[in-house]
């Protein structure tokens, strides 16, 4: 279900998008193809991250797509 994809990536990225650690990006405001063409990077292993890769890869389209479109409707920091 999404809301529980939102909160495993609500500990690294925060509860509404906004990261505490400052070496994990904000994900809100940002913009939606953005958000999903990092995902499928993600899960394709082209652009390189262990755990964002092993996050992606448990992720449909339909998902990824969900995910995108909530962190882009979220006010930027």
């Amino acid at each position: 279900e999404v809301r529980d994809q939102i909160a495993e990536c609500a500990y690294c990225h925060g509860d509404a998008g906004i990261a505490k650690d400052k070496d994990v990006p904000h994900l809100a405001g940002q913009q939606r193809e953005y958000l999903y063409n990092q995902l499928v990077a993600f899960r394709s292993g082209k652009r390189p991250h262990k755990e964002m890769r092993y996050m992606s890869r448990q992720m449909t389209d339909a998902e990824m797509r969900t995910l995108a479109d909530y962190y882009a409707s979220l006010p930027p920091r």
